[in-house]
C-alpha cells in the first residue's frame, strides 16, 4: 500500500464547496424540532416508547407518531434504529483518506460504496480528497488491510492514508434542533471517553442485533416484532437490551436526521496540530463543545501533523467555522496549526448492519 508522500501541494483542483445557507432544508415547527431533539437522544428502552417522548414533549401520543411518521415520510429523520458500537463487537473500523482521480471521483466512491462495511464516504476540499470509514467483520478473510488494498486497487487510487482512532472522546450525532449558533458553539458536559476493546458477547446477542438492527417501525410498540424473531418477550428483551447498553454493545437507539433536509447544511472536519503531551486534556475539553458531535485522536504522519479530529454542523458553512473558530480561541490553535475540511458530496451514509453475510460475498467476489 502506497504510503502518503512527504509534502503535500495545495495546487490540486478541488471540488466546488456547497455553502447554502439553507440548503435543501424543509421548515419545522417548534413542536418538530423539539420532538427531533427527544428522538436523537432519548428514544427510550421502554415498551411503550412513544408514550415516554410524548409525556416529555408534553404531547399526545398519537401526535407524536404521526408526526413521527411525516418527519420520515419527508425525509428529515433518515430512521430510527438501534447504534451498535462497531469495535465493542469485534470489528476493525477505520477512517481512511484516499487521493483519486480529480475529474471523476464518483467512480472511486462507487467502488468504495460496494463494501457492506462502508458507511459513510464523502468527498473533501483537500489533496487527499475521498474520505471514508469502513469495517470489517471478525471473521474476514481480508482483514481491514487486506480490503483496503484491494480497494486501492479497484480505484486507483495514487495514494490511501490509514487514520484509526487511537483515542476516542467524543461520538454523539445529535443535532441540536431548537438552539441557535451560540448552543452550538458553547460548551456541554462531555462523558468520558468509551472503551474501545471487543466485548464479550454471544449467541443471543447475535440474535438480538440481527432481528432490531435497521429502521424500526413506528408502532405503539416497536420492540415486539424483533422480540418475537427471537423468541423473547418483549420485557425481557428490553432487559437484554439495556444489559447491552451496560456491556458497551448497544449505544442507544436514536433517530438519525438527513442533516441538509433538518436544517444543518453544512459540516466542516477541523483538525488540529496539538503536542504529545496535551492531546488527551486539550481533545476532552474540544469534546465538550456542542456543536462537535465527533473527536478522535488520530495517528500522524509527515505530511499530515493533525493529532486530533473534530466534526462540526452547522445550518451554514458561517456556523461551523464560528464552532471550530471558538475552538481554535480558546486553544490558540492559528495557521498551520488547524485545518478545515468541508464535505461537498455526500457519496454513503448509512447505518452498518452486523453479522451478515453481505462481508464474505464481497471477498468472494473481488479479493
Amino acid at each position: 500500500m502506497n504510503k502518503p508522500a512527504d509534502g503535500i501541494t495545495t495546487a490540486t483542483a478541488q471540488p466546488k464547496l456547497r455553502s447554502r445557507a439553507g440548503g435543501a432544508a424543509i421548515p419545522l415547527d417548534e413542536t418538530d424540532k423539539r420532538l427531533m431533539n427527544l428522538l436523537q437522544s432519548s428514544y427510550p428502552l421502554e415498551p411503550r416508547p412513544f408514550d415516554e417522548v410524548a409525556a416529555r414533549a408534553e404531547l399526545e401520543p398519537d401526535e407524536v407518531k404521526a408526526r413521527t411518521q411525516r418527519l420520515l415520510d419527508e425525509r428529515i429523520i433518515r430512521e430510527i434504529t438501534p447504534i451498535f458500537d462497531t469495535r465493542a463487537l469485534g470489528y476493525s473500523s477505520m477512517l481512511v483518506a484516499a487521493k483519486v482521480d480529480t475529474d471523476n471521483p464518483h467512480r472511486a466512491a462507487q467502488i468504495i460504496n460496494s463494501h457492506p462495511g462502508v458507511s459513510h464516504n464523502y468527498l473533501r476540499t483537500h489533496e487527499f480528497n475521498l474520505w471514508f470509514t469502513i469495517a470489517t467483520p471478525p471473521d474476514s478473510e481480508l482483514g481491514l488491510e487486506g480490503t483496503l488494498e484491494v480497494l486501492q486497487r479497484l480505484t486507483g487510487a495514487e495514494s490511501i492514508r490509514q487514520l484509526p482512532t487511537l483515542q476516542l472522546f467524543k461520538i454523539n450525532m445529535n443535532l441540536e434542533m431548537e438552539g441557535g449558533t451560540e448552543e452550538l458553539a458553547a460548551a456541554v458536559e462531555a462523558a468520558p471517553p468509551r472503551e474501545l476493546e471487543p466485548q464479550p458477547y454471544d449467541d443471543t446477542d447475535i440474535a438480538v442485533i440481527r432481528a432490531l438492527q435497521g429502521p424500526m417501525e413506528i408502532t405503539d410498540r416497536p420492540y415486539d416484532a424483533a422480540a418475537d424473531e427471537v423468541g423473547m418477550p418483549t420485557e425481557v428483551f428490553l432487559d437484554h437490551l439495556r444489559g447491552m447498553v451496560e456491556r458497551k454493545i448497544l449505544r442507544r437507539v436514536a433517530a438519525i436526521l438527513f442533516h441538509r433536509r433538518a436544517g444543518f447544511s453544512a459540516n466542516g472536519m477541523g483538525v488540529w496540530r496539538v503536542p504529545d503531551g496535551e492531546i488527551l486534556e486539550t481533545g476532552a475539553r474540544m469534546a465538550a463543545v456542542r456543536g462537535v458531535s465527533h473527536c478522535y485522536q488520530r495517528p500522524t504522519y509527515a505530511d499530515w501533523p493533525y493529532s486530533v479530529f473534530t466534526m462540526a454542523h452547522g445550518r451554514s458553512k458561517e456556523e461551523c467555522d464560528a464552532i471550530l473558530d471558538g475552538i481554535a480561541e480558546e486553544h490558540d490553535l492559528h495557521g498551520e496549526d488547524r485545518a478545515v475540511l468541508y464535505s461537498s458530496t455526500e457519496f454513503k451514509k448509512v447505518r452498518l448492519h452486523y453479522f451478515t453475510d453481505d462481508y464474505a460475498r464481497w471477498e468472494a467476489e473481488h479479493s
